[in-house]
């Protein structure tokens, strides 16, 4: 008995690539360095708005995004190391798909940080102009596991559902043609992150630093309620997946710790001291509020113009809000 198809659905890929002479490019790869080159722009873009040289991010980005590569790929394979029994050369063969967002996330990240302050940038500066490319290119990455019809939930006759070729279909459920298209919903939910963080990041409303904590607890928000519905986990215990339960811990430890550090408000300034010098009148020069002119007269001190290197001290104080 064939598998009852909706009338609306989105359909499978009519491929998974394209040949160029003797080259074929996968369209899961491509769709992953669409998402890198996104990332680079929004961050340099957000660096240079901050006050930076663009450029200085970038070497810090080259090496999150080799460092996501390699982490994401090792945990894969790590959770499931029987799809490679016997054929372990193709590890490396990451255009066939497997990559795990949390092991990418983890090592990248801590990889950014690493080399952002061998370089002496402001870290928690970059951090927050650096993070909203992570969802940005999360967004477009989620395409590729469409063209490789994989990472799709469980089947569904919802109108949006998507048809799923026969060789592609779990074994349980090979009787069904349509399942959710969990790729497309979590590329939504990831614009919807990206979305919020630049609009926290306008409002300035979080401390410098607290990006990163804020995308973390909104993206395995998505995560958790995805993995509920994903046929692809090979371990669930109580009816959650690994990834779900690593989903709650971020959930958890993400956000008790934004709520510590955010607790009380943000404070005027929250600039590290290496940012400091970006900020026009930061590095000493800009003249003292006229309240402070006034009741320095009052007292019978010299004018800010006579007062020589005490009014400079004076512009420096101001410089830290």
């Amino acid at each position: 008995m064939s598998p009852t198809v909706p009338i609306a659905y989105i359909p499978p890929p009519p491929s998974n690539g394209f040949h160029i002479g003797p080259l074929f490019f996968h369209f899961y790869g491509l769709m992953i360095a669409i998402g890198v080159l996104s990332a680079f722009w929004l961050a340099r873009r957000r660096w240079e708005q901050a006050g930076h040289d663009p450029s200085e991010i970038e070497v810090p980005g080259i090496w999150a995004v080799v460092a996501g590569f390699v982490g994401g790929r090792l945990a894969y394979v790590s959770t499931h190391s029987g799809e490679f029994s016997g054929r372990w050369l193709h590890v490396l063969a990451i255009w066939e798909g497997g990559l795990a967002l949390y092991g990418g996330l983890a090592l990248g990240i801590l990889t950014g940080i690493y080399v952002a302050r061998r370089r002496h940038l402001p870290v928690l500066l970059a951090l927050d102009a650096a993070i909203p490319g992570i969802p940005l290119a999360q967004a477009f990455g989620r395409w590729g596991n469409y063209f490789n019809q994989e990472l799709f939930g469980t089947p569904t006759k919802l109108p949006w559902a998507l048809k799923v070729e026969p060789a592609h279909r779990p074994d349980k459920y090979a009787s069904f043609a349509t399942f959710h298209p969990t790729f497309l919903y979590e590329s939504v939910w990831d614009l919807v992150v990206v979305g919020t963080l630049l609009y926290l990041s306008a409002r300035r409303k979080l401390r410098t630093g607290s990006v990163v904590l804020c995308y973390l607890g909104l993206y395995a928000v998505g995560r958790f309620g995805l993995e509920l519905i994903r046929t692809d986990t090979t371990y669930r215990l109580l009816g959650l997946s690994r990834n779900a339960y690593v989903s709650l811990a971020v959930v958890l430890g993400a956000g008790i710790w934004l709520y510590l550090r955010e607790r009380g408000g943000p404070p005027q300034e929250t600039r590290e001291p290496a940012a400091v010098a970006a900020v026009p009148g930061g590095a000493g020069g800009a003249a003292p509020p006229p309240a402070a002119e006034e009741e320095e007269e009052e007292e019978g001190q010299a004018p800010p113009e006579q007062a020589g290197p005490a009014g400079h001290a004076a512009g420096a104080d101001g410089g830290h809000g």
